[in-house]
């Protein structure tokens, strides 16, 4: 395998913030979202220092690494489109709570430490993904599209081993395992799109069955290549793409599997904490306003 780590080991993603949000207004702010979740999301560069744009609409992304390795940037930029995205709404679920916490202000629904709460959650999400599955079905249409009357909703979930392999009981993980995977398998055509992050998405912490539904794959580093090839398909370590070539002093370096179908080399960008709390807070204002204009 060539190794790629030099090309992408210079590249710093904190100066990419500005390809996620609009020019400033003064004081840091942007001064218009500009987004549509319809909108591919800016992650990061490539090796070639190419700017990388996913479009997440009806489609599922799986991230996984070692500690530190950039699962949590590649969350909050996507979360952060999200919220500047005012055709979105926001579910977070969040074990550790302060991972996504502060997007609270901009979610619908926050879901921190609490196993059931979680399962009310999925619970109603599949209720209005069967209600929406009902709506096409009466206007003779398959899938849901930009000017539809429901928006899409983005789930976010950090650290998926928390809620589906710690807490709670076999019943109660079997559950949440369960209708993780029913919102995968069948929320995409609706506008459910489900982003998952976790260390290590063995068979013990997300079922295979769950697993191999995520067609979108990011793995930041790993300590073998058995780990890298549970986060993005067996057989990729033969291949040549392995995250465990990826160096523990390069954080945010991954591979991505998206639309190529073939691992990609990307530097996640990244936004640190004063830049989501700045994100979060004109993000929440633009959603209030828009609701005060509504009602």
């Amino acid at each position: 395998m060539v190794d790629r780590r030099a090309r992408v080991g210079g590249l710093s993603g904190g100066a990419l913030m500005s390809t996620l949000t609009v020019p400033a207004v003064p004081g840091g702010m942007p001064a218009d979202p500009s987004v549509s979740i319809f909108d591919p999301v800016h992650v990061g560069v490539d090796e070639f220092g190419h700017p990388v744009r996913v479009p997440l609409i009806y489609r599922n992304l799986l991230i996984g690494g070692e500690p530190g390795g950039g699962k949590s940037t590649l969350l909050n930029l996507i979360v952060a489109h999200a919220a500047l995205s005012l055709d979105c709404r926001l579910c977070l679920l969040d074990g550790k709570q302060v991972e996504l916490g502060q997007w609270k202000s901009c979610a619908d629904v926050f879901v921190g430490p609490d196993i059931m709460h979680a399962l009310a959650t999925l619970r109603r999400m599949q209720i209005v993904m069967d209600n929406r599955y009902a709506y096409l079905e009466v206007a003779g249409r398959r899938k849901t599209q930009r000017d539809d009357v429901f928006s899409p909703i983005l789930v976010a979930i950090d650290e998926i081993a928390y809620f589906s392999a710690t807490v709670g009981d076999k019943k109660t993980r079997e559950e949440f395992a369960g209708l993780l995977r029913d919102l995968v398998a069948r929320g995409r055509a609706v506008g459910i799109i489900v982003v998952a992050a976790t260390q290590r998405p063995s068979s013990d912490i997300i079922p295979t069955s769950l697993r191999d539904l995520f067609a979108w794959r990011c793995a930041f580093r790993c300590t073998t290549n058995v780990s890298s090839d549970i986060v993005l398909g067996h057989g990729w370590a033969d291949r040549g793409w392995s995250s465990n070539t990826i160096s523990p002093t390069n954080p945010g370096v991954g591979l991505l599997i998206a639309e190529g179908g073939t691992p990609q080399l990307i530097k996640a960008a990244y936004l640190d904490d004063a830049a989501c709390a700045r994100i979060a807070i004109h993000a929440a204002r633009l959603r209030a306003d828009r609701k005060e204009r509504a009602a």
